[in-house]
């Protein structure tokens, strides 16, 4: 039950993060605007840590496990971002949702014992999301090409699939805290290089400031719950839970961005959190 909630956790402050970002990626830059969440998201894990006394040298399996994980997170943040940018949101978010299969698949292959009706919840979530996004409206008439925004998605719903595995599996072997800010610390200095190989600006504007502030705030928070779960019993729902964050997005646009919601997205949404609640039993 408690992997549930912190999953759940994780899916609200993704959810919020995410309407933000189908807002600010329209204007600034994209890149710039995932660093600036990472470093932010870094400063909030740090102050926690500090503020806690929750800081403890990690054992080296600890320690290579969070820094894979690092590198699995950045490269399925990236991949949001851009995917997210060239939408549309109905092929996207069903493609990120996905990855709670691999993440219970893989506990599976290591022995865990999935039962028959766990498996149908897990599908059940995951149907859901894509019922959700598949009957979303999209804005724009014409869009990008469809091939590169599934790639990215794909690559998207892989990377956080191996980073929570990995991350989860650091903090069980070690600190929580200090595992989560070895993985936070190590997307940062992986997307640095970027920067200077390629022409593009580092700095997303003052206007925007504020807004990173936020953004970064929550994707501490939500990468906090997903990964500390690696300490409690069955960790890979944690994940389950957590995908549900492009539900949660539809629900805060349709609440306060004054978007609609369908009838059959609705059912979805119910759908999920049902599965989820089944899960908890």
């Amino acid at each position: 039950m408690n992997t549930l909630i912190v999953g759940l956790v994780a899916a609200l402050c993704w959810g919020i993060h995410d309407v933000i970002v189908r807002k600010i990626s329209q204007t600034a830059p994209l890149m710039a605007t995932l660093l600036g969440v990472l470093v932010v998201g870094g400063i909030f894990q740090l102050i926690m840590l500090l503020a806690t006394g929750g800081y403890s040298p990690l054992p080296s399996d600890s320690l290579y496990f969070s820094l894979a994980a690092g590198a699995a997170y950045l490269m399925g943040a990236a991949a949001l971002y851009g995917a997210f940018h060239r939408g549309p949101v109905k092929i996207v978010a069903p493609i990120i949702g996905g990855f709670p299969i691999l993440s219970v698949a893989t506990a599976s292959i290591r022995g865990e014992y999935i039962s028959n009706w766990q498996w149908a919840a897990v599908l059940v979530v995951v149907l859901a999301i894509a019922v959700v996004a598949i009957f979303s409206r999209d804005d724009d008439d014409e869009m990008p090409a469809l091939g590169p925004t599934i790639l990215l998605s794909a690559i998207a719903s892989f990377g956080f699939f191996a980073a929570f595995a990995l991350g989860q599996e650091a903090a069980k072997l070690g600190s929580e805290q200090t595992s989560v800010l070895v993985t936070r610390a190590t997307c940062i200095l992986l997307l640095l290089p970027v920067f200077v190989l390629f022409p593009i600006p580092i700095w997303a504007g003052k206007s925007a400031v504020k807004t990173i502030i936020v953004m970064g705030i929550l994707d501490g928070i939500a990468l906090y719950s997903v990964l500390s779960a690696g300490g409690m019993e069955s960790p890979h729902f944690a994940s389950v839970a957590a995908s549900t964050f492009g539900l949660v997005t539809v629900i805060l646009a349709w609440a306060f961005l004054r978007e609609k919601m369908t009838s059959i997205q609705w059912v979805g949404c119910a759908l999920a959190f049902a599965a989820i609640g089944a899960l908890s039993i």
